[in-house]
C-alpha cells in the first residue's frame, strides 16, 4: 500500500490509501457545499485516474511530481489551483475589536508584544506564528493542536483544525475559517492553515518567545528545489493602468493552475493559458506534472492581482489544490475562464528562450476568440513515450479548444506560446490605427496556420522554430494583403508599386487541411499533417500512435488540424523532432531553473551513466587507466617530454642568454576615442545644466566625487580598482593625497553584493553633507541585474538580486540635486523600453571610427567586434574567426538521443571534457586518443601546449572555456586538472577556474613566471584580474550565468563557447557571450587576407590520401599552393572537411541506432596525417617567406631527433603545417611525421620560433560556437541584419506588439534605441516596470545618462568605456573648476617710469580714508597708468621728463594686436556672475524661480530737456514689479516721477546708497549683471543701460533687472553716449528728488549725489590689508584679499566729507602690484572701469556723447581742469574678466556698398571730399578715432616719437597712437592747466571747438617751425568759419588739398578736417 519512498514532495507518501480516499471525499463534499452550480467530479475518477509515478520518471527528472508549492515567507498568493474564488468574510459581531494584530476580544496577539508573557498551552498543543496580510512584519501567536500540524517530513497532518486564542483564552475553534475571523486576519482569499500558519514559536535562553523553524507543510524540506509552477509569487504585481480594466483591483492573487498535480486528467491545459506569465508556465507545464527543471522560476514570474469584478462570480473552481480532475465542462467554469482571459494584463513573461512573444495591450479588449479549455474525450499519453521516442514531444496549442491529456503526461510538454503568438497577431497595434484599422482586418486563423506550415516546411533538420520569425511572417503577410489601404494613408503621391487587390480571396477552413497537406508534401515528411473531423483528441491520439509505432522517425513537426464548416478551427502543433523538442523544452527553463536542473542531475548521480558510457568507448579500456599507465611509464623520464621544453627557455631567460622582448605593459594613456566620448558626456551634462528646468546647477558645485558600482564579480571589482588606481583620477580630482593606498581606492568602487548597502549609505550621507560637491554615480555593466526590488522573488538565495533597483533607484538618489547617475553598458537594450528612466537625449553612443571612409580619430587600433567576426565567415576572407565544431555537435546529438533524460548542457560539457582530455593525451604521445577528440579541440590543445615552447621566455596562449553552469565548470576543472597532472603537464600550462564569486588561484610556478615577466618584486603578489595573466599559457574555465564585465588579456587565442546555453536566445545574452572575444587589433594587421586564402583553402580532401612520407607531404603541400581555393559557402566556413570524417567516426562510436560504421575508427586515423602544427597563426606570419624552400634533407635530419607524437585527424591543419614546413626559410622543424617536442638544439628553437603571445595579440581570437547559435549569428533577416539582432533584446522585457516593423540595417545606435523604446515594455520583474506616467514626458529622470559602447572595449588595452568615463570625470572636474574660475586681466601698470618719484607721502599706508585738506594738496597725475591704454597717446605735463627710447620700446608694433595678458582666478563667494549662474540664493534675484510666474515688468517713459542737444531727451525705463519700490510714481496716472535717492546721513548695514549703472552692448549672456553675491545680499539699485534694439534680448535674459533704454538715435553710438545720458539723467533725477524731499523738510544738499558707473566685466573686488606692527613706521606687511562690493562701497560711502570729491575710483588689480604702488593709499589720478561719480559737483562737466574710445580719460581730464577732486583708493582693486564677445568688439566697420565682408584698413577710413571713395557703414566719430589711433603721424609728422614736443590738444583728449604724445589744455576760464611756458608743441589739434576757444587763447602757445595743425568740424562750412574766427591763417598755412573727410556718405554726416603747417 505504501508509496515508493523515493517520491519527493508527496505529502501523502506512506499513508494508507484510505486517508487519500477520506481526503478526496472530504474535499468533494466541501466543494459541493461551497459551490452553487458546480457538479463535482466523481470521487473515484479523482482517485484512480491518477497515474502511478514510475521510477523511470524520477530518472527523467520528474522528482517533484506530487510536490506542491509551499509559498515563501512573505507570500500571500493563493495555493488553490482553482479560478479566482470570491471569499467574503463573515461580518464581525457588532462592537467587537477589528484592529489588525488583536483578536475580536481586543487582546494583543502580536509576538513582539506578548513574547515575554506567560501563556498557558494545553497538553498536545503547540504555539505557532500566523501571518496576517495586513501586518507583514508581525507574527500573531496562536495555540494549535499538533495533530493538525505536519511532522518533520511535511506529512501526517490531520485534515481540519483545532486551536485556541492565546489572547482572550477562547478555546475550541474547529474551523480555521472561524479562527481566522476571530484573530482578525481579514483575508480576501479562502483561509487555509497551510498558508497562514508559518512558524513554530519557541522560548529562547532568556525565556522570551521567538520565531522558530518553518512549519514544514507538504514537503518543504525540498524547498530549495521547489517547483515554480504556481503563479503566485512572493510579491503580487499591480495591473498596469493602461490595461483597459475598470474598477479597483482587489488584493486577492490570481490562483495558480495546479501544475504539480499528478492527476491523470489534465486541467493545466485549461488553466495555463489564462495566466499572463505564459512563458514561465510553458516552462513549467510538463502537462499537469511539475517539471523538475522549473524550480524557483520566481525571477521571471508575473502573477497578477485579480480585478475585483471577478469577486462577484460564484466559486466555479475546484475546492482544493489537491483536487486533480476538476471538470471544466460546466458552463460556469467556461464563463469564468473566458472572462478572466479578457481581463489579464499583458505581463507575459519572456524566458531566456528568445523564441517567445508578448501579449500586447490591445489583446485585452474584446472577447477572446475561444477559451483554451480542455474539452471532449481525454487523450491518453502512452507509457514509455520518452523511452521509445528518445525525446519528450512539445505540444504547442494553437487555435480553438485543446483536449485533456491523461496517462503518462510526464512525457509530454504543453506550451501556450504559439496560441499567444496567434492571438497577438490578430490584434492590430496602435501604430497601424492611422491606416484606418477599422477597415483593415487582421490576418485570419486559417491563414495563420497555413503560414505556420509554410514556415515549418522550410526549416532545415538542424534548425529550431523561432516565434520571432513567425511573427515577422504574419506581419509581412498582413502588410502585403493590405498594401493598398496602407499606401492610401502613407502617401498621396502616384503609386510606384503595382496595385494589389484589396481583398485577396481568404482561405476557408475547408481548404485549409488540403492546402496545408500540399505545402507539407515537398518536405520529405519533416512536417506531417493530421486532419481530424471531430476534435483534436483524435489527431493527438493518432499522433501518439504513430510515435509509438516509429512512423514519425523523420518527422520533426506534426500539425493537427480540426476544421469544420460550422465552427472555428482547432489546431495544435507537436514538435516530435528529437533535437527540436529538446531545444524547445530546455529553452523554457529560466536561468536559475537551468542551473538547478543541472545541479540536480549532478548531485543525484544521473550523469554517471554518461561517464560509464564514455569509458566503454576506448578500445584499450578506461581513459583513466590509460592515463595512469602513461603516468607510471613516464615518471622520472619527463625530461625528454614536453615539460622539458617549457623549463629550458625559462632557465635560459634566467641566465640572460635569451629573453622575449614582446612582453610590454601599455602605459595608461587617453585614446582619441575616449576623449571624444568623454567630451560627448560632458556636453550632455552641460545641456542638462543649460536647460530651463534647472535640474542641475553646475555653477553651485566646487568639486567632483564619484562611486563606481560593478557586478559582484571579484575579478571585475579588482579590474576596476586597478584602472582607477592607474588613471590618477583620484589625485587629479583632489579626492586623495599622494601615497594612495588600496584601501582608499576601494572607497570609490562598490561591488553590488550583500555589503554594498553599507558603502552606498556612506555615499548618500556624503552627498547630503556636501551640497557643493557633484557626485557622479557610475553604474558599470548596467544591464546586469535589472530585477525590480519589489519583485525580487528569491531573497534567500540571491541577496544581490534587485540590489541595483534598491540602491540606484531609491528616493534619495532620484531627488538629490547633486547626484548624476551614469549607466555604462555594452548592451543598453534593457534600459531602452517604453518605461525607461533615461531620456533619449541623455544617451551617449560610442562613436564610429569611420565616416564616409574617413578615419575620424586616427586610432592605430581597430576594434574587432561581432560584425567583424560575422564578416570573417563570408567567402573571400581569411580563416573564419567564428566556427562551429561539426564532429562535436554530431556526438552531442547522438548522445542526446541515447540519454534523453539528461539536460543537453550536461551532455555537451561531458563530451567537451572528453575531447579536451583526449586531445591532451594525443599531444602527449597517446596517438590512439586522437580518434576521441575533434579537430578543433586538437588544434586548441596543440597550440596551447606548444605555445610556451615557441617563446624564449615561455609566454603562451590563453584558451577561454566558457561553462556558464557553475557545478559543471567545477566538474570540468577537476577532470582537466587531473588529466593534466597525469600527463605531467602541470608546468606547461595552468588551468584556472574563473568563478565570479572568488578570486584567481594559480600555481606558485606560474605566479613566479608572471612576476618575472611583469618585473614585480612584491613577495605576496598574486594576479587579481585576468588582464594580469597576459602571456600565461592557460585554460581559463570561465563560469557564471553571465559574464560580469571581466576583461581578458591580449594573449587570448581561443574563445571556446561551445557550451553556452544555446537555447537561451536573447540578444543581450548572445552578444554578451560573443563580446568576450571582442578585441582591438593593430589597424595594419589585415593586409594579407587575400593571399592567405590560397594557402588555407586548398581542397583538403585531396590531401588526405597521402602516405606518411616526408617527401610526399612536402610535394603535396607545395602543389596545394597552385590550386584554386575552393568556393566556400558560409555555412561550411567554420568547418574543415575532415571534421566530417571525424564526425562520422563519432557517430559510429556513439549512435547505437545508426547503421554500421563505414570505416573503423583506426582506419580513419591512418588515412589522415600525423602532424602537430602551431596552427593558423603560423601561416599568416610566414607567408612572406613562402617562396623560399627548405632543404628536405635538413628537415629530415632534424625530424630524426624528435620523438614521434600523435597522429591527427585534421587535414586542414596538414595544409598549414605542410605549407609551413616547405615554404618558410626559418620555420619550426615540424615535419609531417614529427612533433615539435623538445628538440635537441635549444639554440635552433630560439632562433626559429616566434612568441605565440605576440602573434595572438596581433589578431582577434578564434571563437567556437554551438551550431544553433552559429546559424543564428551568421544568418541575416530580410533587412540584412544578423538574425540575432531581431531577437528579444533582454529576458526581463517583452515586445509591445507582434505587429512591429523589422529593424533596419541602416539604423544608427540612436535609431535602434528609439526602436526599442517604442516596441519593448518591461516585465513586472524589471525595475522600470512601475515607471509609468501615461502621456507625459516626466518619467525620464533628468540627471540620468546612458553610455553604451562595444563590449570588451571596457578595459582591454585600456581603450574603452572605463577609460572614457574616468576621462569624463577628469574633464568634468576641470570644467567645474573652470566654471568657478575666470580669466581676469593681469597686467602691470604702464608708464610707471614716467611718474615722478617723490619721497613725500601724504597719507599713512594704514589710513582708511583720505583727509580732504591733505588730499587737496596732492598733485594730479596726468599720465595714464591703466594697461588697457598701452596703445594710447601719452599725456604730457611739465613734471615729466620722458625718455623717448623707453617709451618707444614699451611695445613693439607687431605686439600691437596681441592678446592681453590674463590669469585664471577662482571665483570667490563675492563674485559678479553672468546669466549661466544659477543657485538657490539668487533664483529670486534673477527672476528665474520656477515657483513664481516670470516677473512682470512695466515700461515707463522719462523725459528731460538738455540744452546742449537742443532737444528733449526721452528715455524708457523697464521696471520689474519687484523693483518698483525704488521709484516714485504719480498717484493718479502711475507716471514715473523719479528714482528714490537716500540721504547723505543715512546709515544702514544692508543697504547700498549709490545707484549702480552698467552700460552694456552685445553681452546679454556674458555680462556680469548678477551682483547678488557681490553685494553679499545687500539691497541695492542696479540699472542696465541698453540700446533700444537690444532691449528685448536683455529683458529675456535678465527679467528681474531694471533697464534704462537709450533713445533709438543712439543705436549706433559708443560708450560715451551711455555715460553722457547716465550722468545727465542722474543729475536731472537729483534735482527732482531735491524738490520732492524739500517738501518733506529735507535740505537739498542732504540728498545723496553719487552714482556708480561700472563696466559689465567687473567680476571681483579686492582690499589690501596692512600690518604696521613693525618697529619703524616705514615697516609694514600687506596682504590682498577678496571682499564684497558691498564692503567696498559702504567703506567709500562712509568717507568723511565724501560729497567734496567729484570722482572716486580704485586700482585695476594686478598680481604684479608692488609695495611702492600702494604705499600711498590714495592717489589723485585717472580712474577707470568702476567709478563713483558725484553728479552734483560735475554738473557742468559732461562726457562727450560722440566718443567710442578713451571717453573716461577725456572726462577725467575735464573734471580735473574744472578744479574738482579725483580720488583713487589704492587699497581697493577691481578685477576685470576677459569677455570675448560684445562691448567695443560689436562695432564692425564694413563697406556700405557690398555686403561681402572685405577687410578695410584704417588708412581707408578718411578720404578727400567729393572723391569717388568707397563709403563705409560706420559712425563718422568711430572712423575718426580709429584713423587717428593708427595714422595720426600723417597729420603730425613732426610729433612722431618726439615726446618732448607733444601735440597740443584743446578741450579734448584723442588717442593719436602710442608714438605721439599730447598735452591737454582746457579753454574754460578758471580751469587748471599745466604751465606751458617752457613747452614747444609739434602740432595743434582742434576738435569740434566751441566758443570758449578764441584766437587769443591759442596765441599763448609756441609751436615748432613746420608743426602741423588739424581742425576737425561737423561740416565744411564750420571748418571755414573756425579758421576765420580763430585767425588761424595768421600763423598756419593751408592748401586746398589738405582738406579731408571721414569716409561716410552725406546722409551719415561725415566729419571734415583741415590740416595746415606752422609758418
Amino acid at each position: 500500500m505504501n508509496s515508493i519512498s523515493l517520491e519527493m514532495g508527496n505529502s501523502y507518501a506512506g499513508q494508507l490509501k484510505t486517508t487519500r480516499f477520506e481526503e478526496v471525499l472530504h474535499n468533494s463534499i466541501e466543494a459541493s457545499l461551497r459551490s452553487n452550480n458546480l457538479v463535482p467530479r466523481p470521487i473515484f475518477s479523482q482517485l484512480y485516474l491518477e497515474a502511478e509515478q514510475q521510477l523511470s520518471s524520477l530518472e527523467a527528472g520528474s522528482r517533484a511530481d506530487n510536490e506542491e508549492e509551499e509559498e515563501e515567507e512573505e507570500e500571500e498568493g493563493s495555493e488553490s489551483s482553482s479560478p479566482p474564488v470570491s471569499y467574503q468574510m463573515k461580518p464581525p459581531p457588532e462592537g467587537c475589536c477589528t484592529t489588525d494584530g488583536f483578536c475580536q476580544a481586543g487582546k494583543d496577539l502580536r509576538l513582539v508584544s506578548i513574547s515575554n508573557e506567560h501563556i498557558e498551552v494545553p497538553a498536545g498543543f503547540l504555539l505557532v506564528g500566523a501571518k496576517s496580510p495586513n501586518l507583514p512584519d508581525h507574527l500573531l501567536v496562536c495555540a494549535v493542536d499538533k495533530r493538525f500540524l505536519p511532522d518533520d517530513n511535511g506529512r501526517n497532518a490531520l485534515l481540519g483544525f483545532s486551536g485556541n486564542c492565546v489572547g482572550c483564552g477562547k478555546k475550541g475553534f474547529c474551523y480555521f475559517t472561524e479562527f481566522s475571523n476571530h484573530i482578525n486576519l481579514k483575508l480576501t482569499t479562502q483561509p487555509k492553515k497551510q498558508k497562514h500558519l508559518k512558524y513554530y514559536l519557541v522560548r529562547n535562553a532568556q525565556g522570551a518567545l521567538t520565531k522558530g523553524s518553518v512549519i514544514c507543510w507538504k514537503g518543504a524540506e525540498f524547498r530549495g528545489r521547489q517547483s515554480s509552477s504556481s503563479t503566485c509569487s512572493s510579491t503580487l504585481f499591480q495591473l498596469p493602468e493602461s490595461s483597459g480594466l475598470s474598477g479597483s483591483t482587489s488584493s486577492e492573487p490570481l490562483p495558480a493552475a495546479n501544475l504539480s498535480a499528478p492527476a491523470g486528467t489534465q486541467q493545466t491545459a485549461a488553466a495555463i493559458d489564462h495566466i499572463p506569465s505564459t512563458a514561465a508556465f510553458s516552462s513549467a507545464v510538463y502537462n499537469g506534472k511539475e517539471s523538475p527543471k522549473q524550480q524557483l522560476v520566481k525571477n521571471n514570474l508575473s502573477a497578477q492581482t485579480r480585478p475585483s469584478v471577478l469577486g462577484t462570480l460564484t466559486n466555479s473552481g475546484p475546492p482544493k489544490k489537491r483536487h486533480k480532475g476538476w471538470s471544466p465542462e460546466s458552463p460556469s467554469s467556461t464563463e469564468t475562464w473566458n472572462l478572466q482571459l479578457n481581463l489579464q494584463a499583458p505581463n507575459r513573461i519572456k524566458n531566456d528562450g528568445g523564441s517567445l512573444s508578448s501579449l500586447p495591450h490591445s489583446a485585452l479588449v474584446g472577447p477572446a476568440s475561444s477559451p483554451m479549455v480542455g474539452s471532449g474525450e481525454p487523450v491518453s499519453v502512452p507509457d514509455n513515450l520518452l523511452k521509445i521516442c528518445k525525446a519528450k514531444p512539445v505540444i504547442f496549442k494553437g487555435h480553438g479548444n485543446f483536449p485533456y491529456l491523461c496517462g503518462n503526461i510526464n512525457d509530454v510538454i504543453v506550451s501556450p506560446l504559439l496560441y499567444t503568438c496567434y492571438r497577438n497577431s490578430q490584434s492590430l497595434s496602435r501604430a497601424y490605427e492611422q491606416y484606418g484599422a477599422s477597415t483593415i482586418q487582421p490576418i485570419s486563423e486559417e491563414m495563420q496556420l497555413l503560414l505556420t506550415v509554410y514556415y515549418l516546411v522550410q526549416l532545415a533538420s538542424d534548425q529550431v522554430p523561432l516565434i520571432e520569425d513567425l511573427e515577422q511572417i504574419f506581419m509581412r503577410s498582413w502588410r502585403e494583403s493590405h498594401l493598398s489601404e496602407i499606401r492610401q494613408y502613407q502617401q498621396a503621391i502616384p503609386q510606384t508599386f503595382p496595385q494589389v487587390p484589396s481583398q485577396i480571396a481568404p482561405v476557408t477552413s475547408a481548404q485549409l487541411p488540403w492546402l496545408a497537406g500540399l505545402a507539407a508534401s515537398s518536405c520529405n515528411d519533416s512536417v506531417h499533417i493530421i486532419e481530424c473531423s471531430y476534435s483534436l483528441a483524435e489527431g493527438l491520439s493518432e499522433m501518439f500512435k504513430l510515435l509509438i509505432e516509429g512512423k514519425l522517425i523523420k518527422t520533426n513537426y506534426v500539425v493537427i488540424i480540426c476544421a469544420s464548416r460550422n465552427r472555428a478551427i482547432d489546431s495544435c502543433i507537436v514538435i516530435t523532432g528529437k533535437y527540436q523538442a529538446r531545444v524547445l523544452s530546455e529553452s523554457m527553463l529560466t536561468p536559475s531553473d537551468y542551473q538547478k536542473e543541472v545541479n540536480y542531475q549532478l548531485v543525484t548521480g544521473k550523469v554517471e551513466t554518461l561517464g560509464s558510457f564514455f569509458s566503454t568507448l576506448c578500445p584499450e579500456g578506461d581513459i583513466d587507466l590509460l592515463l595512469e599507465k602513461f603516468y607510471q611509464e613516464n615518471q622520472g623520464h619527463i625530461s625528454s617530454s614536453l615539460s622539458a621544453s617549457v623549463n629550458k627557455p625559462t632557465s635560459l631567460n634566467g641566465t640572460g642568454t635569451a629573453a622575449c622582448t614582446s612582453y610590454e605593459i601599455e602605459r595608461h594613456q587617453i585614446r582619441p576615442f575616449q576623449l571624444a566620448v568623454a567630451q560627448k558626456l560632458l556636453s550632455h551634462i552641460c545641456s542638462i545644466a543649460d536647460s530651463s528646468t534647472q535640474n542641475l546647477d553646475l555653477g553651485s558645485f566646487e568639486k567632483i566625487d564619484f562611486l563606481i558600482c560593478v557586478p559582484p564579480s571579484e575579478v571585475t571589482y579588482q579590474q576596476t580598482l586597478f584602472h582607477l588606481w592607474h588613471s590618477g583620477i583620484l589625485l587629479e580630482l583632489g579626492l586623495e593625497k599622494e601615497h594612495l593606498t588600496k584601501q582608499r581606492v576601494e572607497q570609490y568602487v562598490m561591488k553590488l553584493d550583500a555589503e554594498a548597502q553599507i558603502k552606498f549609505k556612506v555615499f548618500l550621507q556624503n552627498s547630503m553633507q556636501n551640497p557643493h560637491t557633484l557626485f557622479v554615480l557610475i553604474h558599470d555593466h548596467a544591464h546586469w541585474d535589472l530585477m525590480s526590488a519589489m519583485h525580487s522573488l528569491y531573497p534567500q538565495t540571491e541577496l544581490s538580486t534587485g540590489l541595483v533597483d534598491r540602491l540606484l533607484n531609491c528616493r534619495e538618489v532620484k531627488e538629490a540635486p547633486n547626484i548624476v547617475t551614469l549607466h555604462v553598458t555594452s548592451f543598453p537594450y534593457a534600459l531602452q523600453t517604453q518605461h525607461t528612466h533615461i531620456s533619449p537625449y541623455n544617451e551617449i553612443h560610442w562613436p564610429s571610427s569611420y565616416s564616409n571612409g574617413v578615419d575620424l580619430y586616427h586610432e592605430n587600433k581597430k576594434y574587432f567586434g561581432l560584425s567583424e567576426f560575422i564578416e570573417s565567415t563570408l567567402s573571400g576572407h581569411s580563416i573564419p574567426l567564428l566556427r562551429y565544431d561539426s564532429s562535436f555537435e554530431a556526438m552531442v546529438m547522438a548522445l542526446g538521443k541515447r540519454f534523453p533524460r539528461l539536460h543537453s548542457a550536461v551532455i555537451r560539457t561531458f563530451v567537451l571534457i572528453q575531447h579536451y582530455s583526449a586531445a591532451m593525451m594525443a599531444v602527449c604521445g597517446l596517438s590512439q586518443m586522437k580518434n576521441y577528440t575533434s579537430v578543433e579541440t586538437l588544434e586548441i590543445t596543440q597550440n596551447l601546449i606548444n605555445s610556451s615552447r615557441q617563446c624564449p621566455s615561455g609566454h603562451g596562449l590563453m584558451v577561454v572555456l566558457r561553462i556558464p553552469c557553475t557545478p559543471l565548470a567545477a566538474v570540468a576543472y577537476e577532470r582537466l586538472y587531473n588529466v593534466r597532472e597525469r600527463l605531467a603537464l602541470e608546468d606547461n600550462f595552468e588551468i584556472i577556474l574563473g568563478n565570479p564569486n572568488s578570486g584567481i588561484t594559480i600555481g606558485k610556478h606560474f605566479v613566479e613566471q608572471l612576476k618575472a615577466w611583469q618585473k614585480i618584486e612584491d613577495v605576496d603578489w598574486r594576479p587579481q584580474t585576468y588582464l594580469e595573466l597576459e602571456g600565461l599559457p592557460c585554460i581559463l574555465i570561465f563560469t557564471g550565468m553571465d559574464p560580469q564585465g571581466e576583461s581578458l588579456p591580449r594573449s587570448l587565442r581561443y574563445c571556446d563557447l561551445r557550451l553556452i546555453n544555446s537555447s537561451s536566445l536573447v540578444r543581450t545574452t548572445l552578444e554578451q557571450e560573443l563580446g568576450l572575444a571582442a578585441y582591438f587589433v593593430s589597424s595594419e594587421i589585415h593586409t594579407e587576407k587575400a593571399v592567405v586564402n590560397d594557402v588555407l583553402e586548398s581542397d583538403p580532401e585531396k590531401l588526405s590520401s597521402t602516405d606518411n612520407e616526408d617527401e610526399e607531404v612536402a610535394t603535396e603541400g607545395s602543389t596545394s599552393e597552385k590550386r584554386s581555393p575552393m568556393k566556400r559557402e558560409r555555412s561550411r566556413s567554420h568547418d574543415s572537411a575532415s571534421s566530417s570524417l571525424s564526425s562520422k567516426a563519432s557517430i559510429t562510436a556513439f549512435c547505437s541506432e545508426s547503421s554500421p560504421p563505414l570505416i573503423a575508427a583506426g582506419d580513419t586515423a591512418k588515412s589522415s596525417h600525423q602532424v602537430i602544427s602551431n596552427s593558423a597563426e603560423e601561416t599568416t606570419n610566414n607567408y612572406e617567406r613562402q617562396k623560399q624552400k627548405v632543404d628536405k634533407g635538413a628537415q629530415t635530419t632534424i625530424s630524426k631527433h624528435l620523438p614521434p607524437v600523435t597522429e591527427q585527424l585534421d587535414t586542414k591543419q596538414n595544409i598549414k603545417s605542410a605549407q609551413i614546413s616547405i615554404t618558410s626559410s626559418s620555420s619550426s622543424p615540424f615535419s609531417s611525421s614529427s612533433s615539435s617536442s623538445a628538440p635537441t638544439h635549444n639554440s635552433f628553437i630560439l632562433q626559429t620560433s616566434q612568441c605565440s603571445m605576440t602573434k595572438a595579440s596581433k589578431q582577434p581570437p578564434i571563437v567556437f560556437l554551438p551550431k544553433l547559435v552559429y546559424d543564428i549569428i551568421t544568418s541575416t533577416d530580410s533587412s540584412g541584419l544578423p538574425k540575432s539582432s531581431s531577437l528579444l533584446p533582454y529576458h526581463s522585457v517583452m515586445w509591445a506588439s507582434s505587429f512591429r516593423p523589422l529593424m533596419s540595417k541602416m539604423m544608427t545606435c540612436t535609431e535602434q534605441s528609439l526602436y526599442y523604446r517604442q516596441w519593448t515594455v518591461p516585465k513586472p520583474i524589471h525595475m522600470d516596470y512601475n515607471n509609468r506616467n501615461e502621456g507625459r514626458m516626466d518619467t525620464f529622470h533628468p540627471r540620468r545618462l546612458l553610455l553604451s559602447g562595444p563590449p570588451q572595449v571596457c578595459n582591454k588595452n585600456k581603450i574603452g568605456k572605463t577609460g572614457a568615463y574616468l576621462q569624463f570625470l577628469s574633464i568634468l572636474s576641470r570644467m567645474l573648476i573652470r566654471l568657478t574660475e575666470v580669466d581676469v586681466y593681469d597686467e602691470e601698470e604702464i608708464n610707471i617710469n614716467i611718474k615722478e618719484e617723490s619721497d613725500q607721502y601724504y597719507h599713512q599706508p594704514g589710513d582708511m580714508w583720505p583727509d580732504l585738506e591733505t588730499f587737496k594738496k596732492m598733485p594730479f597725475d596726468y599720465t595714464i597708468h591703466d594697461p588697457k591704454y598701452e596703445d594710447a597717446s601719452l599725456i604730457c605735463s611739465k613734471l615729466q621728463t620722458i625718455n623717448s627710447e623707453e617709451r618707444s620700446m614699451s611695445r613693439r608694433q607687431e605686439d600691437m594686436y596681441t592678446r592681453r595678458q590674463t590669469t585664471r582666478m577662482r571665483l570667490s563667494k563675492y563674485a559678479a556672475y553672468n546669466t549661466y549662474h544659477h543657485c538657490e540664493q539668487c533664483h529670486q534675484y534673477m527672476g528665474f524661480n520656477p515657483r513664481y510666474q516670470l516677473y512682470e515688468s512695466t515700461l515707463h517713459a522719462f523725459a528731460f530737456s538738455y540744452s546742449m542737444l537742443g532737444e528733449e531727451i526721452q528715455l524708457h525705463f523697464i521696471i520689474p514689479k519687484s523693483k518698483e519700490h525704488h521709484f516714485v510714481f504719480s498717484q493718479p496716472g502711475r507716471q514715473l516721477e523719479s528714482m528714490r535717492l537716500p540721504l547723505v546721513t543715512d546709515k544702514s548695514e544692508d543697504y547700498i546708497k549709490s545707484p549702480t549703472f552698467t552700460p552694456t552692448t552685445g553681452r546679454h549672456e556674458h555680462g556680469l549683471f548678477n551682483l547678488y553675491h557681490a553685494m553679499d545680499g545687500a539691497s541695492h539699485l542696479h540699472v542696465l543701460v541698453v540700446k533700444e534694439y537690444e532691449m528685448a534680448i536683455y529683458k529675456k535674459y535678465w527679467p528681474n533687472h531694471i533697464m534704462l533704454v537709450l533713445p533709438s538715435i543712439f543705436n549706433s553710438a559708443g560708450v560715451g553716449a551711455a555715460h553722457f545720458l547716465i550722468k545727465e539723467l542722474s543729475y536731472h533725477n537729483l534735482e527732482l528728488e531735491r524738490n520732492r524731499q524739500e517738501e518733506l523738510g529735507i535740505k537739498p544738499q542732504d540728498i545723496w549725489p553719487f552714482i556708480v558707473i561700472s563696466d559689465d566685466s567687473c567680476v571681483m573686488w579686492n582690499s589690501v590689508e596692512f600690518d604696521c606692527s613693525g618697529d619703524r613706521k616705514s615697516d609694514y606687511m600687506w596682504t590682498e584679499r577678496n571682499v564684497s562690493l558691498k564692503q567696498i562701497l559702504q567703506h567709500i560711502e562712509a568717507t568723511p566729507n565724501v560729497t567734496h570729491y567729484a570722482l572716486i575710483g580704485m586700482r585695476k588689480w594686478s598680481s604684479k602690484t608692488n609695495s611702492a604702488e600702494i604705499k600711498e593709499p590714495f592717489s589723485c589720478c585717472h580712474v577707470h572701469d568702476f567709478i563713483m561719480l558725484n553728479v552734483d559737483l560735475t554738473q557742468n562737466v559732461q562726457y562727450n556723447q560722440n566718443r567710442f574710445t578713451c571717453d573716461d580719460v577725456d572726462f577725467n581730464l575735464r573734471v580735473h581742469s574744472a578744479g574738482l577732486l579725483i580720488c583713487r583708493f589704492s587699497h581697493f582693486s577691481v578685477m576685470k574678466k576677459q569677455i570675448a564677445v560684445g562691448g567695443q568688439r560689436s562695432f564692425h566697420i564694413k563697406s556700405k556698398v557690398s555686403d561681402t565682408p572685405v577687410s578695410i584698413s584704417p588708412a581707408q577710413y578718411i578720404c578727400a571730399p567729393d572723391s569717388k571713395h568707397t563709403f563705409l557703414a560706420a559712425p563718422a566719430q568711430l572712423l575718426l578715432e580709429k584713423y587717428l589711433q593708427y595714422h595720426s603721424h600723417r597729420f603730425f609728422p613732426l610729433s612722431l616719437k618726439n615726446y618732448s614736443h607733444p601735440v597740443l590738444s584743446v578741450d579734448c583728449y584723442l588717442n593719436l597712437g602710442p608714438q605721439i604724445a599730447v598735452c591737454y589744455v582746457s579753454s574754460r576760464p578758471h580751469s587748471l592747466n599745466i604751465s606751458s611756458s617752457g613747452l614747444t608743441f609739434s602740432g595743434l589739434l582742434l576738435y569740434l571747438c566751441d566758443s570758449f576757444v578764441v584766437a587769443s587763447f591759442l596765441k599763448k602757445f609756441h609751436f615748432l617751425k613746420g608743426a602741423t595743425l588739424c581742425v576737425i568740424c561737423q561740416d565744411r562750412n564750420s571748418l571755414r568759419q573756425t579758421v576765420v574766427r580763430l585767425e588761424l591763417e595768421d600763423e598756419w598755412q593751408f592748401r586746398l588739398r589738405d582738406e579731408f573727410q571721414t569716409a561716410n556718405a552725406k546722409e551719415d554726416r561725415p566729419l571734415f578736417f583741415l590740416t595746415g603747417r606752422h609758418i
